[in-house]
């Protein structure tokens, strides 16, 4: 997400928070992942930040709408993932999409429906692939386990004409490559963060919140010391001399 928005905004400066003390959110309960979602806005809010994204696909799903209404009012604009995910599906498909993410974000459907919405015609199947997060984390994007595991998980998605597939967790990006290579060429692969960023540029634009800094920067904040994250974020962003900075949000 980090990536896409500075592509999208190279004149805004980011505010990254990642809740490593309280990871992975895809297998937690609905009630935990809002309580957790909440506490980290306030967090940013409290930073005085301009707009906020809740970049993680299952806090998206399972979250968002239970702690809007917790923020309204606020002059500070909320986005999720799932929505702009949805819509970019529904953009590309021929007729069948498919949605691999978290066993909670399956769990939950918001992806498939929100999908529903905008094309009922569509066939739309999901997998979940709780797997790919720590094989991600490992370093493992290009291993035979993993490609063993991936075509294990996508197999009953590749039975009926998929044309689409949704890319349903911030770390399935990393396994591109390799879930090209068993989906093949004529399938798209979708990564919402590339929608959201275009959808935050074009909101913050329209309210005149479009800023301008000489020098953009980005700055992160871990909730607790993790090298393997901050390696995969080194690596998503393909630089080395990133620093965090340890936070408390509770």
């Amino acid at each position: 997400m980090v990536a896409a928005l500075e592509r999208r905004m190279p004149q805004e400066s980011i505010l990254y928070l990642g809740d490593t003390a309280r990871l992975p959110y895809g297998t937690k309960s609905a009630a935990t992942v809002t309580r957790y979602t909440q506490r980290n806005i306030d967090f940013l809010l409290a930073r005085d930040v301009k707009a906020v994204i809740v970049a993680c696909n299952t806090a998206s799903a399972l979250a968002l709408s239970r702690v809007v209404p917790h923020y309204h009012g606020d002059a500070v604009p909320l986005f999720g993932v799932i929505e702009p995910g949805a819509a970019e599906a529904v953009r590309v498909s021929r007729g069948h999409v498919g949605i691999i993410a978290t066993e909670s974000t399956v769990r939950s459907d918001a992806y498939a429906a929100a999908i529903r919405r905008r094309a009922p015609a569509l066939t739309v199947r999901s997998a979940a692939c709780p797997l790919f997060v720590p094989l991600v984390e490992e370093g493992w994007q290009d291993d035979p386990i993993t490609r063993a595991v991936a075509a294990r998980y996508l197999a009953p998605l590749l039975t009926d004409g998929l044309d689409t597939l949704v890319l349903g967790c911030t770390h399935y990006p990393l396994l591109r490559p390799l879930l090209r290579e068993i989906v093949g060429a004529d399938v798209v692969l979708v990564d919402s963060a590339v929608a959201v960023a275009d959808q935050v540029a074009a909101e913050l634009g329209d309210k005149g919140l479009l800023g301008g800094v000489e020098d953009q920067t980005s700055h992160f904040c871990l909730t607790d010391s993790n090298s393997p994250f901050q390696q995969l974020a080194s690596t998503i962003l393909g630089r080395d001399d990133l620093s965090f900075e340890l936070v408390d949000v509770s």
